[in-house]
């Protein structure tokens, strides 16, 4: 084996040392890697290697990655990103709502220009060519998920196991078409966010969550945390993935099950704690949310009990 596939193996290696990843070989040079996260933060620490291109694709949860330039991008369901396992050798994953699902696959530059897979010759698809167009002096490039892309990244899911490996194959030259012939639309593309307004955010949720029995309005937060509230607002979605409000409102809904199931508090004292004025509009919230009335949740499950 050649010193190049080396390190892309050894690259695999270290990882499946760190995550629980699932790895399989595709073609020379290209390897396909199932990722499960949970928890908030992985330090991710590796070899800097600039020939090896890694292709990330969320298929469920968040995740993000703070940049060398001090910038954080993050990756909702069906977004995707490219960037070099330089880029990434000593960067800090976060999971804004503490888990993740997704695909890795990762290319070995060098290999894809010298010995392409049958169906890649004569096309013009190197590795130069990827590497310049998407990681240009180092950059991250990262995509809202369409219609053709999830159409990609989800065949690699809940193929019949006989058939994978034929499916994963025909994917990742589609994958790689797709990418060439794709045009830098700024609309396509996901934000940067400046490492302090990340973090003014991270304190705000925890800010929002320790008081979630009041009803703290966005331009209250945003006065007492010194940041504009459109920006609060929109780095808040970047991060979490919903706004404020739908957010917080998960967050209440989920304590009050959490409360219904396992205290033999009134629907009145549970409205109070996570937040609601009257026991009225709690109901009404929590029958918009889970399509019952709290009491009767409060009674099927006590019966599931039984």
């Amino acid at each position: 084996m050649s010193k190049k596939i080396t390190s892309l193996e050894k690259c695999i290696q270290e990882l499946s040392h760190k995550y629980p990843i699932v790895s399989y070989d595709l073609y020379e040079g290209i390897k396909l890697a199932f990722m499960s996260l949970t928890g908030n933060k992985h330090t991710d620490t590796h070899e800097p290697l600039r020939n090896i291109l890694e292709i990330n694709y969320c298929h469920k949860g968040r995740i993000g990655w703070k940049m060398s330039n001090g910038n954080s991008v993050y990756l909702g369901e069906h977004d995707f990103s490219l960037h070099t396992m330089e880029y990434c050798s000593n960067s800090t994953m976060t999971l804004p709502n503490e888990y993740y699902e997704g695909i890795s696959i990762y290319i070995d530059l060098n290999t894809l220009s010298e010995e392409p897979p049958e169906l890649l010759k004569n096309t013009g698809i190197t590795g130069n060519s990827i590497l310049d167009k998407f990681c240009k002096d180092g950059n991250f490039s990262a995509f809202i998920g369409n219609e053709e892309t999830d159409a990609i990244f989800t065949s690699f899911y809940h193929q019949p196991k006989e058939f994978q490996l034929a499916y994963w194959q025909i994917k990742v030259i589609e994958l790689l078409l797709y990418l060439s012939k794709l045009s830098f639309d700024t609309e396509k593309r996901l934000s940067e966010y400046q490492s302090e307004q990340i973090e003014i955010v991270r304190n705000i949720h925890k800010y929002l969550l320790d008081n979630i029995n009041q009803r703290i309005t966005i331009d209250e937060t945003a006065r007492k945390f010194l940041i504009n509230p459109t920006t609060l607002k929109s780095v808040f979605k970047a991060v979490y993935g919903t706004s404020i409000a739908s957010h917080i409102k998960e967050h209440r809904m989920k304590m009050a099950t959490h409360l219904l199931m396992n205290t033999s508090k009134s629907i009145k004292e549970i409205a109070k704690e996570v937040g609601y004025e009257s026991q009225s509009k709690f109901s009404k919230a929590f029958k918009e949310y889970y399509d019952v009335l709290p009491t009767e949740y409060r009674i099927f499950h006590s019966n599931k009990l039984k």
